[in-house]
């Protein structure tokens, strides 16, 4: 059977075209030739995102975006074509993201920790990761801060950096070139001195050798002076504790003795007669020194012709 030519050119022709659109559809990503789920997500903007984008999960592509209309209250449902198994749970996260800085946006599914998988036709929850210019915003207003700041330290740089201030700091390097020299003076000085200091210290150390060195032999007339120390402590102290026993014993026997009338003071203290006596005897005592100082001429008596001194009788002194 021979084939016109006009029909072996539609079949070529048919033949390219399809080859056309596989090709097509092969370079954008669409396996034409595999089966694929459907699942939808619904955005606020797609900043970017186009049709046969890359689904994305850690990084490798499980499918790609295959439409996006625009919704009546002007959001955008992006239908994602998935032609992986892979078991997506329902609390997953579709976001917008940019993978690198040379390539477009794509939609990377953050895998949530549900234990309910997400079936043909599920709206997974939306969110767009903040662009470069966003995450350079706050940046931007640091640095812009930074920038008034250093311009008033500049201003203030150029305030201090006045004539004045020049000579006030060379002021300062002279002196403190003047306090080098001295510090340096004082080093040599002191270096005079640390040979010095070396010799005494010398000194010193054979004296702490030699201290201990005899060691035993200070110990030991330490130890002979403690003890000769506690004896003449212990002879002093007993022989005072002696007299002073003794002492106590004689009190103690005088006492008894005035307890008992013995003895003068004894006598006295304990004899209401002998007290009687002396009371008596202080009373005529006294009546003797009155009359004395009324009547003289009772007991001194002078005569140069003899004559008789008149006797006196006691009741004559009461009378006078």
């Amino acid at each position: 059977m021979k084939i016109a030519n006009e029909t072996k050119i539609g079949i070529l022709t048919a033949l390219a075209i399809t080859c056309l659109i596989l090709g097509y559809n092969y370079l954008r990503g669409n396996d034409v030739f595999s089966s694929t789920r459907k699942f939808y997500v619904i955005y606020d903007r797609v900043d970017g995102l186009t049709i046969s984008r890359p689904v994305l999960v850690n990084g490798f592509q499980i499918g790609r975006v295959a439409r996006l209309d625009l919704q009546p209250d002007h959001k955008i449902k992006a239908r994602l074509d998935i032609s992986s198994d892979l078991e997506i749970p329902k609390n997953s996260i579709a976001e917008i993201q940019s993978p690198d800085l040379l390539s477009g946006k794509a939609i990377v599914l953050k895998l949530g920790n549900s234990s309910e998988m997400a079936t043909e036709g599920f709206v997974f929850s939306s969110s767009i990761e903040a662009s470069i210019m966003e995450s350079l915003n706050p940046l931007k207003d640091k640095a812009a801060s930074a920038l008034v700041r250093l311009d008033s330290v500049l201003t203030g740089v150029n305030n201090i950096l006045s004539p004045a201030f020049q000579s006030s700091v060379q002021s300062s390097f002279k002196s403190v070139e003047a306090t080098m020299k001295n510090i340096e003076n004082t080093s040599t000085k002191f270096g005079t001195s640390a040979d010095r200091l070396n010799a005494i210290m010398a000194n010193v150390e054979s004296i702490t050798q030699n201290l201990e060195d005899n060691n035993d032999k200070i110990n030991s007339a330490l130890a002979n002076i403690d003890n000769i120390t506690d004896q003449v402590a212990k002879g002093n102290l007993q022989e005072t504790l002696l007299n002073t026993s003794k002492t106590m014993a004689a009190v103690n026997a005088v006492m008894t003795k005035i307890q008992k009338g013995e003895g003068s003071i004894g006598l006295l203290l304990n004899d209401d007669q002998l007290y009687n006596n002396l009371t008596k005897t202080s009373a005529d005592l006294d009546k003797l020194m009155v009359d004395f100082r009324l009547n003289p001429k009772r007991y001194v008596h002078f005569s140069m012709f003899g004559k008789k001194p008149k006797n006196y009788s006691e009741s004559d002194s009461t009378k006078k």
